[in-house]
């Protein structure tokens, strides 16, 4: 069982960020994630590194800890070719230390870098699988001519290839998307708060049934969340620091169509803070708090990366450091036993 950092790309300046990242590996997390956004979920105060940039300069700063994205898309902005090449590259530099975890896409990163028309689910999924199966080929063969309904390359190798073989981990939100996951990644990805029933009757049965049909059952494989949480020892800042991530808790429908971070900005501000910290696990107690991280555990969870909103993140990270992790390592060693 792994315990990981979400590094808050929309929300901190590229060299703040990467101090938060080099303070979670001295924390004792094991792994650090970041989000590829080319905008972020609010205009004022917003930021959006370019996240492979970002996690290059990570894994040069660290020793230990893995580095993926959380989620990145490889279908529009960043065509799948170049995305085998950016990660052929951080896999030969920093081999076993790098994961390529991928998604379907949002309108707000896609729609305003390259003014397409946006499009439904079926084919943003369609594209994913095709530039998945791209990636791999790249990464595996030389000289590779691709002719898909989505992408094409000519005699294209890359040269400087992953010296082990980078993970690619699939995101998904429903069952569908799930099932493919578990057929053709090396681990899956989801964000927590949505209730028992997703997980437990939809998601990850459905990545379960991948996985017997993916010919390799008992291949490696990590069930992966990002878990939202507000710890702090004083409540009402745990609660308060909520606030800053209120577009979390904007409905599908009401952020499906949404392009601009100032409407984003706008729509998550008219939110009352009841609503916002649903989202999350908010305590101040360190038994009660992972009692509660505890049931994605029992769900059938195994890497957990946490995700905190507060300004502060060096006082999140020792607090987590310090009450959180070694009561959650304790769990995974009785777990093992």
């Amino acid at each position: 069982m792994r315990f990981g950092y979400k590094a808050s790309a929309e929300q901190f300046a590229p060299n703040t960020l990467l101090r938060f990242g080099i303070e979670a590996e001295q924390a004792g997390f094991d792994s650090v994630w970041v989000s590829d956004h080319f905008q972020p979920w609010k205009h004022t105060d917003g930021h959006a590194p370019f996240a492979l940039s970002w996690m290059s300069a990570l894994l040069a700063k660290t020793e230990r800890v893995v580095v993926g994205t959380s989620v990145l898309t490889p279908t529009f902005r960043l065509h799948p070719s170049v995305v085998a090449h950016a990660f052929g590259t951080m896999g030969a530099m920093f081999p076993g230390r790098v994961i390529l975890g991928v998604g379907t896409g949002e309108s707000l990163n896609e729609v305003p870098s390259t003014g397409i028309e946006w499009p439904e689910l079926k084919e943003r999924s369609a594209r994913l699988r095709e530039a998945v199966a791209l990636i791999r080929r790249l990464w595996s063969e030389d000289r590779v001519s691709f002719e898909g309904a989505f992408y094409r390359t000519q005699n294209a190798t890359i040269y400087d290839k992953p010296s082990k073989m980078v993970p690619i981990y699939l995101a998904a939100g429903g069952p569908l998307n799930a099932k493919y996951a578990g057929r053709a990644g090396d681990g899956f990805i989801c964000t927590s708060g949505k209730g028992t029933e997703l997980y437990v009757d939809q998601l990850l049965p459905n990545v379960a049934a991948g996985l017997a049909e993916s010919g390799a059952p008992d291949k490696s494989f990590e069930r992966m969340i990002e878990v939202k949480v507000s710890f702090d020892t004083d409540h009402d800042r745990a609660l308060n620091d909520t606030r800053g991530w209120a577009a979390l808790s904007l409905s599908a429908e009401e952020k499906h169509s949404v392009q601009d971070p100032e409407e984003m900005e706008r729509l998550a501000a008219q939110l009352p803070i009841e609503r916002i910290a649903k989202r999350w696990i908010v305590s101040s107690d360190p038994d009660e708090h992972v009692a509660a991280i505890k049931t994605y555990i029992d769900y059938g969870f195994d890497h957990l990366v946490f995700h905190a909103p507060g300004d502060d993140q060096s006082r999140f990270l020792s607090l987590y450091s310090e009450h959180i992790l070694p009561r959650l390592r304790r769990i995974a060693a009785e777990r093992q036993a």
